[in-house]
């Protein structure tokens, strides 16, 4: 079996590479933090914003009610304000599901 390198997690992200992961403009990430509770990025001496592995999550699971399932801002603050558990364990099952997928692919696609 080939050897194939660890994905490195960084600590921290900045506002345009986490815009370059879910594929939006800088500006809907930082509108996005002033609408959502959940998200609050760390700032250094500059003013620049740094986000967790935590925030990015959170986003991420934003992107996904709002892009993807076509909730409204109220209606997907509503569900990760009151249930945001559930909300949570949905989004790691999809993306449990889409990982077991490209794995799959891979493994057809290396026979």
């Amino acid at each position: 079996m080939p050897y194939k390198e660890r994905k490195v997690e960084k600590l921290y992200y900045a506002i345009g590479e986490v815009a370059g992961m879910l594929n939006v403009p800088v500006s809907t990430v930082r509108f996005w933090e002033n609408e959502f509770d959940i998200l609050k990025p760390m700032k250094n001496k500059k003013g620049n914003r740094l986000f967790t592995q935590a925030d990015v999550k959170n986003l991420k699971m934003i992107h996904h009610l709002v892009k993807e399932e076509g909730m409204t801002l109220d209606g997907a603050r509503k569900k990760l304000s009151g249930k945001y558990e559930e909300a949570d364990f949905k989004y790691e099952i999809g993306e449990s599901l889409k990982n077991i997928k490209s794995m799959l692919l891979e493994i057809r696609d290396s026979i």
